[in-house]
């Protein structure tokens, strides 16, 4: 969830600014904001299957006219709703989606794997899968096959308020809440032909508290707060304006909730000058190690033979030992910080979200 604070006319004190919420993610963006882009995809695709991937301008809201790369030979525009339909390669291990400005990766599911995500549902082994905490203000992730790869065609409700779906596969939609739904225990619906599918998760806000006064060069604290639930959550708070306002301890921060009736979690910043400020709070969704180890091992053919090794162990110790996946995070993460851009980078940063 962004916040942003208003610049103040004073070059002493961070006082009396207000809050400007996020524009809405349904309204579009004129082709020309396009220039630094977010693409969206189904994190699991069907081989040969169809899809829909998504894309976010600057500003925030989704983009039309942009053009994305799905594969060596096949690039899609995205429409007026900022979303485009594509084929997913019929062979590989992973897709990856460029535009101009920025790449996603999804991995890529053959064989038996390829046949469940596509058939109708039926039975427990098609129940919905998705995180038991998601956030108001972003997306989420439902798996559990038997979708349809063109977003339209299924239809996702959050206690009966309708949902936008960004993307989609046979295998997994990825979604984002309707500004009307309120926070508290919730029951998603996923309806997909005339099949219906329900499962129970917390729909939460983060939402900001401003402290009593903020001077430059004098520390102070911002709290992070939660409603909808009085479970402690992991939450991720990255600072998007160091220049103006610096976090203590890195502008980026994993902290967990205190829980209880009053939910919340702060971050220690030090004011650099007078000036807009904003950042960023997201939930830390569940790990998925076996998602993890693919992207490493499809990792390992890129990198220079020195990191062969090390992404083949991290791998390995995935594999054996799923408990150890944020010691492995934080290790990676040294190692995507010396990754210079390109498709190796973009996969590693796939590893360590899972993670």
């Amino acid at each position: 969830m962004p916040y942003r604070r208003s610049r103040l006319a004073s070059a002493v004190a961070l006082t009396s600014a207000f809050f400007l919420p996020a524009p809405p993610a349904c309204a579009q963006s004129a082709a020309s904001a396009t220039w630094s882009v977010t693409i969206v995809l189904s994190p699991t695709l069907v081989a040969g299957g169809p899809a829909t991937l998504a894309v976010f301008g600057a500003d925030g809201r989704l983009a039309s006219g942009v053009t994305v790369e799905t594969s060596r030979d096949q690039r899609v525009t995205t429409d007026s709703t900022g979303r485009a339909t594509f084929t997913a390669p019929a062979q590989g291990d992973f897709l990856l989606a460029r535009s101009l400005s920025d790449a996603s990766v999804a991995l890529l599911d053959t064989g038996a794997d390829a046949n469940a995500a596509a058939t109708a549902p039926s039975g427990t082994s098609h129940a919905l899968v998705l995180a038991p905490v998601i956030s108001l203000k972003d997306r989420f992730t439902i798996c559990g096959g038997g979708f349809r790869g063109d977003a339209d065609a299924n239809r996702v409700q959050i206690n009966a308020q309708r949902a936008l779906i960004l993307a989609a596969s046979p295998a997994c939609l990825v979604v984002l809440p309707g500004p009307k739904s309120s926070p508290g225990p919730v029951v998603v619906t996923v309806q997909t032909g005339d099949t219906q599918r329900t499962a129970a998760s917390t729909l939460v806000t983060l939402e900001y508290d401003s402290p009593a006064a903020m001077v430059p060069g004098k520390k102070t604290k911002l709290a992070v707060r939660v409603r909808g639930t009085g479970q402690s959550l992991r939450i991720v708070v990255e600072n998007q304006t160091p220049g103006v306002l610096r976090f203590v301890r890195g502008d980026t921060q994993e902290v967990r909730t205190s829980g209880g009736v009053n939910n919340f979690a702060e971050i220690e910043v030090q004011p650099v000058r007078s000036g807009d400020y904003s950042f960023h709070a997201r939930l830390v969704p569940p790990p998925d190690p076996s998602a993890a180890q693919r992207y490493l091992r499809a990792a390992e053919p890129l990198a220079p033979k020195d990191l062969q090794h090390r992404l083949r162990d991290f791998a390995d110790r995935l594999a054996r030992h799923p408990n150890d996946s944020e010691k492995i995070r934080r290790q990676l993460d040294r190692v995507i910080s010396s990754t210079i851009a390109g498709d190796l980078r973009t996969l590693l940063q796939a590893a360590e979200a899972a993670l």
